[in-house]
Order: structure tokens, then sequence, then C-alpha cells
């Protein structure tokens, strides 16, 4: 059965101003510009950091993807619970100061250790964010305007990773110029500067995030759903421990767990263990897929979990078919865009000749403006394209599967450096188009109370595929091959993949929206 809830009289959607429901967007979209602005900012500084601490092509990929990705994804779990349960300002304000912090702590590495375990820091920090954000903007916009809401939050990618890039570009070039043969203060790079740099101010922010106000959860479609957790954080430990080995097995047990459950989950811990052995034998790079095998086994431990404390969440997030194919099909595009996103800037350092300054002001500005573009044109496409159809969000996708790969042809394999410049552009619009369409499909999915849980499974599967495979794919075949150019162009076979499991999604879309409250009551979920 769900969860005990008490349930008070619908407030009115009008209620909510919306002046100030634009306000709430503005600051939300501040804060994901902040936390790509941190995440993205190592593109441009990759570099010199390989250079200073002596590392390659694929631990530059991990450090991007894996470490940060592993644990952004499974904190994202609990921190999901949290959202659902507690203040979501809060949550949002005290993650943003963690992830504030551990970026500007990134810069007193002295070795890829040291980097790697700021990187999981700032990972763990910002999985605060997006669960809570896009339950608060739900019950701030109405249903019909969720896409565009959500594309333009989620512009806050773009707008923040060219931004990352720019004064990445700018400060390691004039730090490192006027610093260029003597000693700079503390023995500090330019890289390890930036790093403070764009960190710090991300605690000032975290006030002000503090300063919002809390809507009434559903409110929007009259499902007003106000959970009784006197004790959300340990709600909070709860999932913790269902997310983090060995604790897994300790929450299972509790939790009444069968010996048929307890033994699929050992099962999965020999076939997880056997198949990551069998990658660093035949592929290298330990720390990849043991970190990759560790959330794996967390991802398994937790839908176990799930299943067990609340059947209807499990029920809607883990068994609605098109969920399922959203889910897989928008991760193969960010599979594609990670890749892109990160190796783009050193290609044009590599390839092209051009240093950080020049690459930092040309693709972050790019990356600011082309990026914001097609985010926010995709959720006001899909938007308008659902008046008349249900399946309008999963199409957008398949838009961008088949628009990115030939733009991105023409992008990596001209050898003119002024028409790759001219060509990002485009490539960066087809390649955003779908993050509207794709977070605000999930939100129409699953019932009010379920979406900060929903959305940071879906965004554990996007980061899984995208984030942690993504960036390191690219670097592995780099390595492989010995060109970037082959790595990057060889990634875009994703892209196949992605238009195959969305388009299967679209036909079960409109079946699975209608019957979203009779599924959840089928499985125990007590609605009126």
């Amino acid at each position: 059965m769900s969860p005990a809830t008490h349930r008070a009289a619908p407030r009115p959607a009008e209620d909510v101003h919306p002046r100030y429901a634009a306000y709430v967007l503005g600051i939300l979209i501040l804060v994901y510009v902040f936390n790509f602005v941190d995440r993205q900012i190592l593109s441009i500084l990759a570099e010199r950091i390989r250079a200073d601490l002596g590392i390659s092509d694929a631990q530059l990929g991990f450090l991007y993807g894996t470490a940060f990705a592993v644990f952004y994804a499974l904190f994202g779990i609990p921190l999901g619970r949290l959202a659902d349960v507690w203040d979501r300002r809060r949550l949002i304000a005290l993650g943003l100061a963690a992830w504030s912090t551990m970026t500007a702590l990134s810069g007193l590495a002295r070795n890829f250790g040291q980097l790697a375990a700021a990187r999981i820091g700032v990972g763990i920090g910002e999985a605060s964010a997006t669960p809570a954000a896009f339950s608060l903007l739900s019950d701030y916009f109405p249903a019909s305007r969720r896409a565009t809401v959500l594309a333009l939050y989620s512009s806050g990618i773009y707008l923040g990773a060219g931004l990352g890039i720019v004064l990445g570009g700018v400060i390691v070039e004039r730090w490192d110029a006027a610093w260029a043969g003597t000693v700079p203060p503390f023995g500090l790079r330019g890289w390890q500067v930036a790093f403070f740099a764009v960190g710090l101010p991300g605690l000032v922010l975290a006030l002000w995030v503090r300063s919002l106000r809390e809507p009434t959860r559903g409110h929007r479609e009259n499902a007003v759903v106000d959970v009784a957790e006197p004790r959300p954080f340990r709600a909070f430990a709860r999932e913790l421990g269902a997310v983090l080995p060995p604790f897994t097995l300790v929450y299972l047990a509790r939790a009444g767990a069968s010996r048929a459950v307890l033994g699929t989950n050992l099962a999965s811990v020999a076939g997880i263990a056997v198949g990551a052995t069998a990658l660093v034998l035949l592929i290298g790079n330990p720390s990849q897929w043991i970190a990759l095998g560790i959330g794996l086994y967390a991802a398994i431990s937790w839908a176990q979990g799930l299943a067990l404390r609340d059947a209807p969440t499990a029920a809607m997030v883990l068994g609605t078919p098109s969920l399922r194919y959203a889910a897989l099909g928008f991760a193969l595009l960010a599979f594609v865009g990670y890749g892109l996103g990160f190796w783009t800037p050193p290609f044009f350092v590599r390839v092209h000749g051009v240093d950080e300054r020049e690459a930092g002001m040309v693709l972050g500005g790019t990356a600011a403006a082309a990026g914001w573009l097609g985010t926010a044109l995709g959720g006001v496409w899909a938007d308008r394209w659902r008046l008349t159809s249900a399946r309008a969000r999963f199409h957008v996708g398949v838009c961008t599967a088949l628009l990115t790969p030939p733009l991105a042809l023409m992008l990596f394999l001209t050898e003119s450096r002024a028409l790759a410049y001219v060509m990002n552009v485009p490539t960066l619009i087809a390649a955003s188009l779908w993050i509207g369409p794709g977070a605000s499909t999930v939100q129409d999915l699953v019932l009010p109370r379920m979406r900060g849980t929903a959305t940071a499974a879906y965004l554990l599967v996007v980061t899984f595929v995208g984030l942690a495979l993504g960036p390191y794919a690219v670097g592995r075949l780099s390595q492989a091959t010995g060109s970037l150019r082959i790595g990057i162009l060889l990634a875009l076979l994703a892209d196949v993949a992605a238009a195959v499991f969305l388009l299967l999604g679209a036909r079960h879309v409109e079946r699975d929206e209608n019957s979203r409250l009779e599924r959840a009551r089928m499985a125990g979920e007590s609605t009126r």
C-alpha cells in the first residue's frame, strides 16, 4: 500500500501568481546554470589537467563522466525521495552549497585520486537539485506548459556549460600567462584557480534559493497530497541504505524481502562482478568498470526495495512501458550529447590548434546561445505538437536522433576551423531539442507524490548511460584508434538506437497516460 498521507483541501492554481512562478523559474534556471558551470568547466581545463597530472583521455572521461555520474545517480534516488517528503527549497539550497564547496576544493587537487574524490563530492551535491526543481516547477505551472517550463529550466545546462567553458578558458590563459616563468601564489596553476572562481559564488546563491516559497504539492492537478513524514531525514537514510552497498542487503532483509528476492540480489552481485572483471581484462581502466558495477548493483537493489516499501510507486516508475522506453531512448541521446559536450573543446585545441581562451570564448558562447535555443525550442515545439498528438514529446526526441549525426559529421570532418565553428551551432541546437520533452514525459506518467522519485530514477538511467558512458566511451575510442575525431564519430551511432526506443515508447504513451490513476489504484494507491 502507499504511504499514509494527510490530504488538505485543494488550493486553486490561481493562488500562485504567474509573476512569482516566473521569478521562481528564473532562480532555478540560475541554480542549474551554476550546476553546469561547475560540471562543464573540466572540459576546457582538460588539456592543462592532462599535462599537469599526467592522465589519459580515458581517465579524463572518467573524471568528467563516471566519477561524477555514478554518485550523482545513486544519491539522486534518496535525494529524490527527500524531495517528495521535505521542503524542496531547503534541499536545493543545501545541495548547492555542498557542490559549490566541492568544486572549489577541486582546485586543491594534486593528483588524479584527489580530483576524482572532489568530482564525486560535486556529483553527490548536484544530485539534490533536479528532482526537487522538477517537482517544484510542476506545482508552479500548469501541465499544459510543463514541457516548455522544464525545457527553460533545463536550458541552464547549456547556459552553464557555455559559461563554464568561457570562464575556464579566460581564467586559465590569463593566470598562467601572468605567472609564466615565475612561481604563482601557493604554487597554484590556472586550472586550479578556475575551480575556485566558479565554485565559491554558489554559496551566495544558496541563500537566495532558501528564500523562495514552497507551493502545495499537486494543486495543479487538484490532487493535493501532503505526505506526512515527521522525520524526513530518516526516510532519506532508509532510501540511502537501499542504494549504498553493502547496506542494501540489510535494508532488503528489514523490509521483509523473501529468499527469492535476496537470492536475486546476490546473483546480480555475482553477475556484475564477472562482467566488470571481463571488461577490465578486455579494455582496462578498472576504476571505470568498478564504479559502474557498484552503480548498477545499487540501482537493482533500490528497485527491489522500492517494490517492497512503496508498491504503487514501483509499479508506476518501473512498470510503465512508455516510461521505460523513454528512459532508454533519451539516455542514448544524452550519451551523444555528453560525449560531444565534453570533447568538442579539446577537439578544437588538439585538432585545430586553437588555445583555450579562443576555444572557451567561441565554443562557450556558442554552447550557451545554441544550447539554450535548442532546449527552449524543443520544449515549445513539444507542447504545441502535443495539442494534436500524445506522441509529440517522443517524436521530438526522434527528430534529435535524426538531425544530430549529419550535422555532427560536417562539424568534425571538416578541416576548416571557421566552418567547424559555424557547424557547431546547428549541431548543438539539434542535440538539445529532446531535454524538455524528456523531463516532462516523466512528470506526465506518474502521480504528483511520485515525481521526485520518478525523476531520480529517470536521471539514474540518463546519467549512467549518458554521462557515465558517453564521455568515457569517446575517450576510450580515441585511445584505441589514436584519433579523437574517430572516437567522436563512432559515438554518434547511439542516436540510431535512441530513435528505435523512442518510436517504441510513442506507441504506448497515450494508453499509459490515460490509465495512470487506474494503474496506480490497482497497485495499491489510496486516492480520492
